[in-house]
């Protein structure tokens, strides 16, 4: 019996850890702009600049008369966006596949729903598998994911 239960719960957990295999969340207890001063200046340590700043929430908020019961169904407080970029990885990317750039800049998306704050980053592997730029995308990738970690050590021990 005991293995049935864990049998069913694997086959529940495996189509949700597929649907999200290309996205790395981090999640905090605590405000998005909170959260938000110390990702961004963990990013900036390790030399990834943060280039433009989009608060979508506040964008979208504007349509939420025009939107009605279809406007932020999953009742999240906030979204905001960084979008960022190391001159030198970008050099690399080009460098290996041009098409690559697509890449450039990076970003990632913080979430906030009731108290707790997600961090969502595109995972760059899935975008370059099987480029040329495949090892310096699995680079960034573990770059940025070690960033968003100290991010996440520093403000839980605040």
């Amino acid at each position: 019996m005991k293995n049935v239960f864990v049998w069913l719960g694997l086959m529940v957990c495996i189509p949700v850890l597929a649907a999200n295999s290309h996205v790395k969340v981090w999640q905090l207890d605590g405000e998005l702009d909170s959260v938000y001063d110390v990702v961004y200046s963990s990013l900036e340590d390790k030399r990834y600049f943060v280039v433009f700043e989009p608060n979508i929430q506040k964008n979208i908020s504007r349509f939420a008369d025009k939107w009605g019961e279809n406007y932020n169904r999953n009742k999240l407080q906030g979204i905001r966006s960084m979008v960022f970029c190391n001159g030198w990885y970008a050099n690399a990317v080009s460098n290996a596949d041009p098409d690559m750039l697509a890449l450039c800049p990076l970003h990632i998306t913080l979430i906030q729903r009731e108290g707790k704050t997600r961090i969502l980053f595109a995972r760059p592997t899935s975008i370059a598998q099987g480029s040329k730029a495949e090892a310096v995308a699995r680079e960034i990738e573990d770059d940025v994911s070690k960033a968003l970690d100290a991010a996440v050590s520093k403000f839980n021990s605040r």
